[in-house]
């Protein structure tokens, strides 16, 4: 036995003699009236910071209303102490293709464990908001699954899960908004008042959940706070070596644009040179990159603030580990505050306890509450526009803002993933990633731009990258006589590229198909040179669907129906891998549809039983995707 085992079921032994009826407290047990209702955790998994931010506005709700509420992330918790929580809510995110968020992957495996018994959370209840995204396969599956395992382990729900979608044009809040309110009515009932106490009023501020001092010119008390030197803190973060959570920093090498200037997308393959960091990949793994802010708009935002860009702070609370300490306001404007991210509900919630007159305020209220969801969508979703230009369209509120309520609106910077496009065997010291520049046209008068994408268009030789090299969801196969056939439009052949760098050098090639999409030969066939080498020595199949040559459309999937022949042998014959990587948008679904119909067609299999064959690929791992919104 282990002794994680040991310690839960010590955790079991001890929670056996717990048996205290929901709504009673350990002060009414003594004759002591409660300050509050009871305990409320609120615990969430997230991967993008929505379920982060939603769980932190549910625990703002629950401390008004008078619940002693602890909100973190699951992994950050002791998941033990489940054992003796009456009530608790998760709010969970759904990742890639079904899998859990980051910062609850240790907590899920530990739930998972087979040898917790059926009654571990008999006094617990509990209630689920899952947010995912319908366009995906797997839609809410991390929140739908940990719903039914903590049934398994006795758990009573106060409701049915809430399940947030995307794609709906209101977001997530369209399901969870009517959730909530069934919610607090069930938990009104459940705990009550205490005898002579009312909720908190609506307009009252809540507490920042940071703290922040100002530190002189000579900062020598502050540096005696935490023994580290400003400059003894730059000269760390210029260490290559990679840190205890992975993280190392890269240099650029080269950054190269592969599209013509004339191509309506620019598209860039770099370079990053990661000698001495120890890392290490392989294809299918990708990297995240932690980009910064814009210069412009960091301008921007300090001119906006009138912060003094040199005044050094000390930052106390969730994300302080990040910084420097103490730090300048210019560093924490460049590193942490995502400026760029179009706000959420939250945001607006905060910034009305700061507006500079009655109407703005109104006006902020509006968009933080329920009814007022479609003016929010339509003035922030819609336009995409962003933290730094709402600012801007309310400076003199902006301007009323402290900065430890600025870090609680304002979310972190948030790595990016992208898929690693070069073979640690070809280049050894070296990751290269294949990235689309966003840019497009919305109502507003300035081009939307990507943070993560703009920035690294911009990085020059020799400048410094913070990476960290994660599992992707594609794993190719081991067994050298297995054919693999991958399918990649556009920027989501740099998974496959990877791996066919790979296998070039191999002594024992196997059979590799790839079926790639893009709008012109001539403008976007990326590694094209590459392929037609591998392809004329017997190494590669490939086929290609150049969408705008010709007057009618083609795209992979066309082209998998017109080689339905190959694909079948491939797949039924020879055992084939199918991978599939790119945009999420239509195309994973176009092409489940493809070789659906390429299976009923050379199988003489009827529809059902073309659908379960390729159900039964993915469940042996020879179907896999990874795809990206």
């Amino acid at each position: 036995m282990n002794v994680g085992s040991v310690m839960c079921q010590a955790e079991l032994s001890i929670f056996g003699s717990v048996q205290m009826e929901l709504g009673t407290s350990e002060k009414e047990a003594t004759g002591q009236v409660p300050e509050t209702r009871g305990r409320l955790v609120v615990l969430y998994g997230s991967q993008t910071g929505t379920a982060e931010d939603l769980a932190e506005r549910i625990g703002r709700e629950a401390k008004r209303l008078l619940f002693e509420c602890e909100v973190c992330a699951l992994d950050e918790y002791r998941t033990p102490a489940l054992l003796h929580e009456r009530l608790a809510l998760f709010v969970v995110a759904t990742t890639g293709q079904g899998d859990v968020p980051d910062n609850m992957a240790s907590t899920w495996r530990l739930l998972l464990r087979k040898s917790l018994p059926a009654d571990s959370l008999r006094a617990l209840r509990f209630g689920v908001v899952a947010l995912g995204d319908s366009s995906y396969a797997k839609f809410n599956f991390v929140g739908k699954r940990l719903h039914r395992r903590l049934l398994q382990l006795g758990a009573a729900p106060l409701l049915a899960p809430a399940l947030g979608d995307d794609q709906h044009d209101l977001g997530p809040d369209a399901a969870v908004d009517p959730w909530l309110t069934q919610l607090w009515r069930q938990l009104d009932a459940l705990c009550p008042l205490p005898a002579g106490r009312q909720p908190l009023p609506a307009d009252r501020r809540p507490a920042p959940r940071f703290t922040v001092t100002h530190v002189d010119e000579n900062g020598g008390e502050h540096e005696a706070l935490n023994g580290v030197a400003p400059e003894e803190e730059e000269e760390e973060e210029k260490g290559e070596a990679a840190t205890a959570d992975g993280l190392f920093v890269g240099r650029v090498r080269w950054n190269r644009r592969v599209t013509p200037e004339d191509h309506f997308q620019e598209v860039r393959l770099i370079s990053l040179d990661v000698a001495g960091s120890g890392a290490t990949y392989r294809p299918g793994d990708v990297v995240t990159v932690q980009p910064e802010n814009l210069p412009e708009e960091v301008d921007q935002l300090l001119a906006l603030l009138e912060w003094p860009p040199d005044r050094l702070v000390l930052v106390d609370g969730p994300r302080a580990p990040r910084l420097p300490r103490p730090c300048s306001l210019r560093h924490l404007a460049t590193h942490l505050l995502d400026i760029h991210a179009v706000p959420r509900r939250s945001f607006f919630e905060l910034l009305a306890h700061f507006a500079a007159n009655e109407m703005e305020r109104e006006k902020f209220a509006e968009f933080a509450s329920a009814a007022g969801q479609q003016e929010l969508f339509d003035y922030c979703n819609r336009p995409r526009r962003t933290a730094l230009e709402v600012l801007a369209d309310f400076p003199a509120t902006a301007r009323r803002l402290p900065l430890e309520y600025l870090l609680d609106m304002v979310p972190a910077v948030r790595p990016r993933s992208f898929s690693i496009a070069s073979s640690q065997k070809v280049c050894p010291d070296e990751i290269q990633i294949l990235v689309a520049v966003v840019r497009y046209r919305s109502r507003l008068a300035s081009p939307r731009v990507g943070l993560c994408s703009t920035w690294l268009s911009r990085l020059t030789p020799g400048q410094p990258v913070t990476l960290a090299v994660k599992p992707g969801t594609l794993r190719f196969p081991q067994e050298p006589e297995r054919p693999v056939l991958m399918i990649g439009p556009g920027t989501g052949v740099a998974p496959f590229h990877s791996y066919i760098s790979e296998q070039a050098t191999s002594d024992r090639p196997r059979p590799l198909c790839l079926f790639f999409g893009c709008r012109h030969r001539a403008a976007d066939l990326f590694f094209g040179d590459e392929w037609r080498r591998l392809v004329d020595a017997g190494r590669l199949q490939l086929h290609c669907a150049f969408s705008r040559d010709q007057e009618d459309k083609v795209y992979v999937q066309h082209r998998l129906r017109q080689q339905a022949a190959l694909v079948w042998r491939l797949v039924d014959a020879g055992g084939a891998t199918v991978c599939v990587a790119g945009s999420a948008r239509r195309m994973p679904q176009d092409v489940a549809e493809a070789l659906v119909d390429v299976f009923r067609e050379q199988g003489g299999l009827t529809t059902e039983q073309a659908e379960a064959y390729l159900q039964r690929l993915e469940r042996e791992g020879r179907y896999q995707t990874e795809t990206w919104s």
